[in-house]
């Protein structure tokens, strides 16, 4: 139950982290304010958005830390008697004997009983 509720935070961490940097602008965003571009994108004043949503993103990306390293120590420490790996999970049975493969060389003739076998002169 914690794991699940751990992935699905872990999810929705990851794609507002990926929002907010879709959202900020880049260093070289300001050199359009000296062609005309004004003060177009800001929403928080001159310097508060790249503010606000850096500080936003760090929190966002230690809680994305934070979840990763809980999945990661979960994973790790299981109960004892969950399986360790798929392997563990396989019913250890016994497979039917396999039968051994009829040779697929054709079957040599026999000599007759009164002449010697032919040598290879």
């Amino acid at each position: 139950m914690l794991n699940t509720i751990l992935t699905v935070l872990h999810v929705m961490l990851s794609a507002a982290i990926i929002g907010l940097v879709l959202l900020q602008r880049g260093k070289g965003a300001d050199a359009g304010a000296g062609f005309g571009s004004g003060a177009s994108g800001t929403v928080f004043g001159a310097r508060g958005s790249s503010t606000f949503f850096s500080k936003l993103t760090a929190v966002l990306a230690t809680c994305f830390f934070v979840t990763s390293l809980s999945l990661a120590y979960l994973a790790s420490h299981r109960g004892a008697g969950a399986p360790k790996s798929l392997v563990d999970q396989v019913p250890l049975t016994q497979p039917a004997p396999v039968p051994a493969p009829a040779s697929e060389l054709p079957a040599v003739p026999a000599a007759p009983a009164g002449e010697p076998p032919a040598s290879n002169k």
